[in-house]
């Protein structure tokens, strides 16, 4: 496993084997609270992640034992005057639209607290993977702002849009059974074991087809909010940069001689 870090705060594991790699929230002291050093280093590594054609899937992990992530550093901000404020905006936008736009398939292993920001960072990804400590919500309108990093459009396409205003609105904590009972994580594991399960599904992701899997995340995320018509447009040209690729080939060569395939990647 090699390792190669953005900024103080934001560490890459690539995994040797599967093709899997780690994109690490690493700000203990802070709980990982985002600020715009670090809002910084995500935005740089999720765009080196992204060039990166050997990894087929990524998964957003925390090094702190109670939190992956609190969401915005109050604390900086509460030194900021509106204009530090305005001139900060695009750069924690960017963190979360980085997560957002990987090009791969990712997956958010969650634990502890997961608030704010933090759960948008999770939200962004296309899994979220939380053990039975996991404690998520979207509390902004209790500190005077709205969720900005993607919450108040990522949240309604997963839970629907009453619910995501019931949540939004009050600014309640969800632990994680009733998290997982309304579709706020997707898979709920035992304590300490976040990381774990959501590294075994991203190497599970990561044995398919590199083309394949960019190709039906793109179909995914283009076709949200279309109409079926086009929405099926979107898959159309999907497909259509899938079927005549080495993937597709070596993939039907591969079930027809039952063997494992070995994916050119193009």
């Amino acid at each position: 496993m090699s390792e190669e870090r953005f900024g103080e705060f934001v560490l890459v594991r690539r995994h040797e084997q599967g093709h899997v790699a780690e994109l690490v929230l690493d700000r203990p002291k802070a709980m990982n609270a985002v600020s715009t050093d670090m809002a910084r280093s995500i935005s740089g590594a999720c765009a080196a992640l992204g060039e990166d054609r050997d990894v087929r899937a990524v998964v957003l992990t925390s090094t702190h034992e109670r939190a992956f992530c609190v969401g915005a550093d109050l604390k900086e901000r509460n030194s900021f005057s509106d204009a530090d404020l305005l001139r900060q905006r695009p750069v924690t936008r960017g963190a979360y639209t980085g997560v957002l736009e990987l090009p791969v398939p990712t997956v958010a292993a969650v634990h502890g607290f997961a608030l704010g920001g933090g759960f948008e960072l999770a939200l962004a990804c296309d899994v979220i993977v939380a053990d039975r400590t996991a404690v998520v919500g979207l509390p902004e309108v209790s500190v005077g702002v709205i969720p900005g990093g993607g919450g108040t459009q990522l949240l309604p396409r997963r839970v629907g849009a009453a619910r995501a205003a019931e949540l939004i609105f009050s600014a309640r904590r969800v632990e994680a059974v009733e998290a997982g009972e309304l579709g706020l994580v997707d898979q709920v594991v035992e304590e300490g074991r976040d990381r774990e399960e959501a590294l075994a599904l991203a190497a599970r992701i990561a044995g398919n087809s590199p083309v394949g899997l960019r190709a039906a995340k793109r179909a995914l995320r283009l076709g949200q909010g279309l109409d079926l018509r086009a929405g099926l447009e979107v898959e159309d040209a999907a497909w259509r940069a899938t079927a005549f690729s080495g993937d597709r080939a070596e993939g039907v060569a591969a079930f027809n001689e039952r063997r494992k395939p070995e994916w050119p990647g193009e």
